[in-house]
This record gives structure tokens, sequence and C-alpha cells, in this order.
């Protein structure tokens, strides 16, 4: 079994700043990529940021303003986000992925509000 715990949402004004973690536990000790996607109301499902060994890859409405990071001891990764938006608004959920080859392992959802 695998957990995916996150934390760190909540409301913020406009041109704010948010720290979400999620640590993952279990009986998987590693993970080949971790990440975050984001789905607002009405919405899909969309790629935030995602890291996979030294490879980052960020969606083009979020370039320049947020930063994933990781520790693979603690098994955690985080999303810096600065300059918030009234379109970052958005449940945000991370996802563990043991391998290519394996589907993901996801959190429960951290709800980000940004007030204009």
């Amino acid at each position: 079994q695998v957990q995916l715990v996150e934390s760190g949402g909540g409301l913020v004004q406009a041109g704010g700043s948010l720290r979400l973690s999620c640590a993952a536990s279990g009986f998987i000790v590693s993970f080949e990529a971790m990440g975050w996607y984001r789905q607002a109301p009405g919405k899909q499902r969309e790629l935030v940021a995602g890291i996979s060994g030294s490879r980052l890859e960020y969606a083009d409405s979020v370039k320049g303003r947020f930063t994933i990071s990781r520790d693979n001891v603690l098994n955690t990764v985080y999303l810096q986000m600065n300059s918030l938006k009234p379109e970052d608004t958005a449940v945000y959920y991370c996802y563990a992925q043991p391998n290519r080859f394996s589907l993901n392992y996801w959190g429960q959802g951290t709800q980000v509000t940004v007030s204009s």
C-alpha cells in the first residue's frame, strides 16, 4: 500500500505564494517520477509540473512562477508557487510513479484558491 499525503493548500490573494508538499509512504521505497496535476471546476485534470531524475517538466502556464523539487530520502515532492493568479485556482493532486511501466499513485488533493 502506498499513501501520498498532501499539505500546503489554502486561500491566497493574487500575487501571493504557496508551497505544496506531498509525502509518499508505504512499501515502495523509491519513485522514478513525482509531480503535480490540477483540476479546476469544469475542466480536465492537467499536468502542472513533474520531476524525474534531473528532468523537470512544467505546464506553459506556470513556467517562471512555479518550481518543483523533491527530497528522495524523504520521498517528498514540493511545489513552490509564486505570483499566483486567480486562474491557478484548482484542486492540486500529487502523483508518484514507481517506474515508467507502472500506474501512478495519487494523493487526495488539496484546494488552492487565489482571490483577485
